[in-house]
């Protein structure tokens, strides 16, 4: 799930390959702008047990009040004391991920963040991001993480495995994995003008961290 499209946020134009791309290894059900909402989550989830839910919108941590944080989703804020409401217990989320900035800071209102809320309030684990990341670079980021989720059984391997690859220079958007991921989707020129092929410097891997269990 995941918006591209914001009245009172910028857009995020790599999102629909994101979800794209994630939806071309595991098959599954995507749900973009007018559909990003909780209702639509929580009623496709009572339908059927999605162990993983991928969130991709704006989000962000506002030291203070809590009330000042929250994610972004078409028709409204989800507050960081809100996120009960996403109903991730009923049944039990395996893995969250919030590709989103800013959601696994804490502070003293807020210890736990949105990610360590969100594990609090039912799901296994949180993949989450410690700073504004960048929403081209994600793409990348996001798409190997799967890619290696689908051959591991352990969530913070496949995690650290995509972040060696980048570390190495091995990763970016014209990589023969990635472009095999890609393949068919429509890409938007502007996504590929924004990416530089080396993605090694920590700034475009190393703010993502994974929370909870690791299996």
């Amino acid at each position: 799930m995941g918006a591209s499209e914001f009245q009172q946020e910028i857009p995020l134009p790599a999102v629909p390959v994101e979800l794209a791309a994630i939806a071309q290894i595991w098959q599954t059900q995507v749900l973009l702008n007018e559909e990003f909402t909780i209702a639509q989550l929580r009623e496709h989830r009572s339908t059927y047990p999605y162990g993983i839910v991928h969130l991709a919108t704006h989000a962000n941590f506002a030291p203070g009040s809590v009330d000042d944080s929250y994610i972004q989703f078409w028709n409204r804020s989800l507050r960081l004391t809100q996120l009960r409401e996403l109903g991730l217990l009923r049944p039990v989320v395996q893995l969250l991920v919030l590709s989103a900035c800013r959601t696994a800071l804490g502070d003293a209102n807020a210890e736990l963040g949105f990610a360590g809320i969100a594990v609090q309030s039912g799901a296994k684990a949180a993949l989450a991001s410690l700073w504004a990341i960048s929403d081209a670079a994600t793409v990348v980021t996001m798409a190997d993480f799967y890619r290696n989720l689908s051959h591991s059984v352990i969530k913070t391997e496949a995690l650290r495995q995509t972040q060696l690859a980048m570390l190495h220079q091995q990763l970016h958007l014209d990589s023969p994995s990635i472009q095999q991921i890609i393949r068919g989707i429509d890409v938007p020129d502007s996504l590929g003008r924004s990416i530089s092929s080396d993605l090694s410097h920590p700034y475009y891997w190393a703010g993502f961290t994974m929370i909870g269990n690791p299996w």
